[in-house]
């Protein structure tokens, strides 16, 4: 059915639930200290020089260590990393600094917590942001990768985690 009427928040969401994303946990780490958050809403940019976007909610200050830190590290999780997805979300009630407990991790170039066993790791230098209604873009310069083995990925989709 098309609606040419306002779009509300509500519909706006309900018409969303029906968009299946990877599920990755976009990590920070340096003077603003250590943050992690789970996110869809990322995609490739370009491949030269390799860049990714990932959007992070702006009207939570915590998120604001990606900005002051210049770096992130974006985590393709596996299927059987759900309750990872889930701490990071805050839906857990995990303390953050408790989360990062529930996995292994290392870093590769930008000091970003990055996760030892996820699908693929791009590892990023911050080289812009786009500030719009609720959320910040951070577009990011890959400095290091890590591909993992090739599993099941987590998606997220019609308001619940599922494997592929």
């Amino acid at each position: 059915m098309l609606k040419k009427n306002d779009i509300g928040p509500q519909a706006y969401r309900d018409a969303m639930a029906n968009f299946a994303g990877a599920v990755h946990v976009v990590t920070t780490d340096g003077p603003a200290g250590k943050r992690g958050a789970t996110v869809i809403a990322t995609c490739s940019v370009s491949d030269a020089p390799p860049t990714i976007l990932v959007c992070v909610n702006r009207e939570n200050p915590n998120n604001d260590a990606f900005l002051k830190n210049g770096n992130f590290a974006l985590n393709t999780l596996r299927a059987e990393q759900q309750p990872l997805a889930v701490a990071f979300s805050g839906l857990s009630g995990l303390p953050p600094q408790e989360r990062f407990a529930l996995a292994r991790w290392d870093t590769i170039a930008s000091g970003a917590p990055t996760l030892m066993d996820a699908l693929a790791v791009f590892d990023c230098e911050l080289v812009d942001t786009k500030d719009h209604a609720t959320h910040r873009v951070l577009f990011g310069k890959v400095t290091g990768l890590r591909i993992g083995d090739t599993l099941e990925p987590l998606i997220y989709f019609n308001r619940g985690y599922r494997a592929l």
